[in-house]
Order: structure tokens, then C-alpha cells, then sequence
């Protein structure tokens, strides 16, 4: 399937292109091999800078207020980012000013003059984001999982502070993108109005006299951290319902049960309102207006199985046991015919979304190349979905869920959710600790991302 769209550049650049003349549309991704991974220490949050100040700061030939003029005078939406693994760069125009809106968007990736006065407004902005940090649940238990999953070291767990913020400086976002930046580490994905020797034609023109650099990008590092089984609980005493989160490390992508525990995955709680873990906690019970699980199969390193809900403090406790009793249960039981074909059925059916336009299978088949996923992944997809049997989610539940790792994540109100509910003294969060001990999570200095002794 994706040799049918891809394309090879001079030079060597991959890029795939799906026509679509349904409209006068065109749009252009691109994929770019760096990342937040890359920040040097005392610079974290430079990745990310870079990736915003290649659209805002301005080019070489267009200061940033008129580059902004001239993307909406020509009604193109031209944006860039830098994630914690990738950056990327997109553009949209319409057909009839697509050469116009593709030279506004080489000039940005090729020549960002990363304008100073941008740069300082932006590094003000994030410096006042900083301090909201701890103000949102959802981001402490975000941010609290990665680091009992990933341990303090590795990347994911390094967070900008006042001083790396302040630390950055243009000179810093100009070396990276002179690093980074260059056709040896790009991916297109091209899809609408256009025909393909064209846009091939239009993006070797773009990129001519691009020097590539020789230097690999370094690969992005494992975790060297052992997650600690346990109950974890984080003191947030101006809310009143409790965030969960249970879960351990899964696997690395290409294992062989991972269609199998995609399909596990979907019968416990990764099915919208007909998994396992939704219908005790949320229909059944009440006790959460939202409760799922995900099995994710990691790209570089591990991925994870993670339960989460959300539920009111008093039934918290509650809530978590019945998802643990439901880990329990598809590790011993098997599912019955039912569930089964109906999980598969709704993998088979979503199949689709993958490819269901232009844009998506041009997409979908550049991040396959650029994360090394099997070519033929999506060929067999269905086939082994409808393959799998009662008797496989049973092996793989019980191979690959394990209780015995679990890690519990609660964020809420502390005396509240250890209170629990009077009128059930059964569930205790106590009860779900190894000999009751619960590890109190202290919160951060948001600025310095340092936590109290």
C-alpha cells in the first residue's frame, strides 16, 4: 500500500503524496527528526522554542508581522511545532496560490530569523504558564505518572524551569535548527489538489542547494528506571474528586501479541461504553463519568497499560478496586463470545479512519517510515484482528498484565479520598497498599521543578 504513494526525492527524501482534486486544496507536512530529547541540560524548553519561533519569529526576507500578513493575504495556515520525539511543519493553501504559499513555507524551514523581540515575548509567556502548573489535576497527574513509569532521569521527566527558560537566547534556537533543520531529516506527507510529478518537481526545486548535514541524530533514549509498584497519592485539597491512574510498563511495537492485547485492551476498557472497566465504574456503579484503560505498544522503548477514572473523593477507593478485581478477572477468565466479536468487529470497522482521506493516508504512511514501523503492518491488520481467539486473550492478559507491578496514581483531596465512604468502610485506599502504606507525592516549586525533602 505505501509504495503506491511514496516518492524519493532528490537527494534522497522520502515523501508521500496522495491526490485529492475533489477541492481546490493542498496540503504539505512535514516531519522533522528532532525533538525535545535534544534540549542540553540547562536549555530544557529549547526544542520547543525552536518550534515555535520558526513560524512567529520571522524570516530572513519577511520580519514576523509581515510574514503574518503575507500567510493571511494569501489565506494560508502555515504552523510548526517540536514535540518530545519529532517536530513538524505543515502547510495549507488553496491550489491557485500554492507556489506563493510553498515559497512563504521553505522560507520559514530554511531561513527563520528567529526574531528577538518574538523570542522574549514568547519565553514571557512561558514563564507565566509556569506558575500555573500545579493549578490543573489532569496535568499533576500527567506529569506524576510519566515520572513513576520513566523515573526522574529520563528526558520525559525534565521539565523547563524559570532559570533554562531564561537561559535561551537566539543564538541557542539558531544553532538547533542549523543542527536539525535539513533535508536529511525530513519526511513529506503531501495530499489534495495536485498532480505528482508536479508537487515532486515544485518540492526538488524547494530544497535544492540545501546543504545536508552528515552527523546522525542521536537516537532517543531508553528509561534506565525500574517503576515501583505501589500506591502514590498527591494532596490537591481545592477539588473534590480524586484522578486514577493503575497501571505498569507494556510493550515494545512489533511484539507479536500486540494485535491481541489490542483486542484484550478494547474488552477491558479501551471500548467506548462497551469495555468492561466503563461499565462497572461508569454504568453500573456511578461512580465516574469517564473510565477506560489503554495498552499502548512503545515506539523507542516500553509503552504502558494504563487504567484511569476519575470519581468523587469519598469513592475513589471504590472505583479503584473494581478496576483492579476487573484486571483480575480477564487474567483468569475468558471473555466470552460476545465481547469478543464485538471488540473485533469496531477494530475492523475504525480501520478505515486510517485511510479515509488523502491527508490521512499520506500521514499515516509517513510516520510509519519515520518511526520504522513494518511496511505491511496495515496489510494483515484486519486478518489478524479477526484472528484472534478467547483462548489468546487469555494468554496475553495473563502474560502481559501483571498485578503484581501495578502502580496506583491518585491526585485529589488526601483527608477526603483516605476518608473514603462511611457507608461502604470496605474499600479503603489503605487496603490497596502493600501493608497500607500510601508514598505522598509532594508538589514541585513550579518554577524550579524542584520537590520538598
Amino acid at each position: 500500500m505505501a509504495a503506491r504513494y511514496r516518492t524519493v526525492l532528490a537527494g534522497g527524501v522520502a515523501a508521500y503524496m496522495v491526490e485529492d482534486h475533489e477541492l481546490p486544496l493542498v496540503n504539505v507536512s512535514l516531519t522533522i527528526r528532532a525533538g525535545s530529547y535534544l534540549d542540553p541540560a540547562g536549555k530544557e524548553g529549547l526544542a520547543a522554542a525552536v518550534g515555535s519561533q520558526l513560524r512567529s519569529g520571522g524570516t530572513t526576507r519577511w520580519k514576523a508581522s509581515d510574514f503574518d500578513e503575507q500567510a493571511e493575504f494569501l489565506a494560508v495556515n502555515v504552523s510548526s511545532f517540536i514535540g518530545s520525539t519529532s517536530g513538524g511543519a505543515n502547510v495549507n493553501a488553496l491550489t491557485r496560490t500554492l507556489d506563493d504559499a510553498l515559497a512563504l513555507y521553505f522560507e520559514m524551514l530554511a531561513h527563520p530569523a528567529f526574531s528577538q523581540d518574538r523570542l522574549d515575548l514568547y519565553k514571557s509567556q512561558q514563564l507565566q504558564a509556569m506558575e500555573r502548573r500545579n493549578d490543573s489535576s489532569d496535568a499533576i497527574e500527567a506529569r506524576e505518572w510519566n515520572r513513576l513509569l520513566r523515573g526522574e532521569k529520563h528526558f520525559t521527566s525534565a521539565h523547563s524551569t524559570k532559570a533554562s527558560i531564561q537561559a535561551l537566547t537566539r543564538e541557542d534556537l539558531v544553532a538547533f535548527h542549523r543542527k536539525y533543520y535539513h533535508p536529511g531529516n525530513f519526511i513529506f506527507a503531501v495530499s489534495g489538489d495536485f498532480r505528482t510529478a508536479d508537487m515532486k518537481a515544485r518540492l526538488e526545486k524547494a530544497l535544492a542547494g540545501w546543504s545536508v548535514s552528515k552527523e546522525p541524530v542521536p537516537p532517543v533514549p531508553k528509561p534506565d528506571f525500574t517503576p515501583v509498584p505501589g500506591v502514590y497519592i498527591v494532596d490537591k485539597p481545592d477539588v473534590n474528586q480524586g484522578r486514577v491512574s493503575i497501571g505498569h510498563l507494556g510493550i515494545r511495537r512489533g511484539n507479536p501479541d500486540e494485535i491481541a492485547l489490542e483486542v484484550m485492551n478494547g474488552i477491558l476498557g479501551g471500548a467506548d461504553f462497551s469495555s468492561r472497566i466503563t461499565n462497572r465504574v461508569r454504568s453500573d456503579e456511578g461512580l465516574a463519568y469517564s473510565a477506560g484503560s489503554s495498552f499502548t505498544a512503545g515506539i523507542y522503548y516500553e509503552g504502558q497499560f494504563r487504567a484511569s477514572f476519575q470519581s468523587k473523593s469519598a469513592t475513589v477507593a471504590q472505583a479503584a478496586r473494581i478496576v483492579l478485581d476487573e484486571i483480575e478477572r480477564i487474567r483468569k477468565d475468558k471473555v466470552s463470545a460476545d465481547e469478543l466479536e464485538t471488540i473485533k468487529n469496531n477494530l475492523i470497522e475504525v480501520f478505515p479512519r486510517y485511510f479515509g482521506t488523502a491527508a490521512a493516508i499520506a500521514g499515516t504512511f509517513a510516520a510509519d517510515e519515520f518511526t520504522g514501523r513494518d511496511p505491511k503492518y496495515w496489510e494483515t491488520y484486519r486478518e489478524r484482528v479477526r484472528a484472534v481467539s478467547a483462548d489468546d486473550v487469555l494468554r496475553v492478559a495473563a502474560k502481559h498484565l501483571d498485578p503484581d507491578k501495578l502502580v496506583i496514581l491518585v491526585v485529589g483531596n488526601a483527608e477526603e479520598i483516605l476518608k473514603g465512604n462511611p457507608d461502604r468502610p470496605q474499600y479503603a485506599l489503605q487496603k490497596l497498599a502493600r501493608g497500607g502504606k500510601i508514598v505522598r507525592i509532594p508538589l514541585p516549586d513550579p518554577m524550579t521543578m524542584v520537590y520538598p525533602k
